[in-house]
């Protein structure tokens, strides 16, 4: 195993919102009785390497397992420290968390979907300030997330696109989505621009709010800042951009996020001025089935999935042997029960 220096931490933000509830805008949602646990059980994977209190590992109806997985294999591989925020879960986890009192948040077509944000972006940004590190990658799990990522960037006045977790990105429902929460908030496009924190609150999630604190509080003292995952990352990049920093911040994904052709998220980076790192895990080099979902399309990011792999890539760990523990990390938790796996919602970039 190798050793990341001890100047670096990577933080899982987990969390829920109802907007993942509404049919057709993600994979996470295709299960409405195990939603809720994803965020929980992801937890405990990247924790403990398996389920604990929630039982069942996240698994998409088609068989796509969590992002989860990938980033624990890489963090059996590069030993690194982890810290796990309660960023509005809906479930208790048995990881150790960190509470910055933020709710569950409500569907995005409410009026004050997030009404704990204000506090849990001040809670968050606090502990940033103060956490031990010189580096710190910021990783999240909500279902749902890219939808309310998506009101955040239009409350911003910002234009770029969001990702998905399904093969066909279902952008019609998430634009109506969002043009239901904008009415209901009674803002326009662009209304809460240089107001991150009223943007999060109105039309985003208890994540979205968390990370954005989390990461201002750590670039005021010169903490370097990653953010690990795609579109939704993309979004708390705008909400710190939009406090008025200026400094350095970094964003790293996966291929297939930057491959998506309904996403142009190298050009929404530069816009926001995030130093974009690209990883490919190589994953249609293997023929194991924990990979075909995502060589199909399926997640593509979440759990800081491209942040670790991007640390791996930087430690100097190939690939083949991220896809290695990956494939048996997998066969630990499904391969043998993989039938008698609940189908449910993979922490996916949703």
């Amino acid at each position: 195993m190798t050793r990341s220096p001890e100047a670096t931490r990577f933080v899982l933000v987990a969390g829920t919102t109802e907007t993942a509830r509404r049919e057709g805008i993600s994979a996470a949602g295709a299960d409405a009785d195990l939603l809720s646990t994803t965020p929980a059980a992801d937890a405990e994977l990247l924790t403990y390497g398996r389920p604990v209190r929630t039982e069942t590992v996240p698994v998409s109806p088609s068989g796509c397992p969590t992002p989860a997985l990938v980033t624990r294999a890489v963090r059996e591989l590069l030993d690194v420290e982890l810290t796990v925020v309660d960023g509005g879960l809906a479930e208790p986890t048995a990881a150790p968390t960190v509470s910055v009192g933020a709710g569950v948040g409500r569907d995005i077509g409410e009026q004050d979907p997030v009404p704990t944000a204000y506090g849990a972006f001040e809670a968050a940004r606090q502990f940033g300030r103060k956490l031990p590190t010189n580096e710190l990658w910021l990783a999240e799990t909500i279902p749902g997330g890219t939808t309310t990522a998506l009101g955040v960037l239009r409350a911003l006045g910002e234009e770029a696109m969001v990702s998905s977790s399904l093969p066909e990105n279902p952008i019609e429902r998430k634009e109506q989505a969002v043009r239901e929460g904008l009415e209901a908030s009674s803002m326009e496009p662009g209304d809460a621009a240089g107001e991150p924190k009223r943007a999060v609150r109105r039309m985003g999630d208890p994540v979205l709010a968390t990370l954005a604190g989390l990461t201002t509080g750590a670039v005021e003292t010169d903490t370097a800042v990653t953010l690990a995952g795609g579109t939704q990352q993309l979004a708390v990049g705008a909400l710190v951009r939009h406090t008025g920093y200026e400094g350095r911040l970094g964003l790293a994904t996966t291929s297939y996020v930057a491959d998506d052709r309904t996403v142009d998220l190298r050009s929404s980076a530069t816009d926001l001025d995030l130093d974009l790192t690209v990883t490919d895990p190589g994953f249609d080099a293997s023929d194991h089935v924990a990979m075909e979902r995502f060589v199909a399309g399926e997640a593509k990011e979440g759990v800081g999935m491209g942040g670790a792999l991007t640390m791996a890539d930087r430690a100097g760990i190939p690939m083949a042997d991220v896809r290695e523990r990956f494939a048996a990390v997998y066969d630990d938790l499904l391969g043998e029960h993989a039938a008698d796996t609940t189908p449910n919602a993979g922490g996916a970039s949703r």
